[in-house]
């Protein structure tokens, strides 16, 4: 990763929800032959386990940028914004 992206990353305060905002169709994502969203997202919210044959999600680093979604060739991630103040919470500067 640019060395750049995780200073900026390193700065954002994160107030991680007890329940994913994240919700993706795991057996959409088995049938998955590109897996975008393991090296789309900037954050690598996104793992597959070889093993298990699954998707894990570390919804709690998430940077809320929508980039997996919008790569998801089979539309396969139910995504909504954290509840509340719950989420990333970005700094001017």
């Amino acid at each position: 990763m640019n060395i750049d992206i995780d200073k900026k990353l390193y700065t954002l305060k994160y107030s991680p929800d007890t329940e994913s905002h994240l919700n993706p169709d795991k057996e959409q994502c088995r049938l998955c032959k590109s897996r975008n969203c393991t090296y789309i997202c900037p954050a690598k919210v996104y793992e597959w386990n070889e093993e298990k044959q699954e998707i894990i999600v570390n919804y709690e680093n998430c940077l809320e940028c929508g980039a997996c979604r919008i790569a998801c060739e089979r539309k396969a991630i139910d995504w909504q914004y954290p509840k509340g103040t719950k989420g990333v919470t970005f700094k001017q500067g």
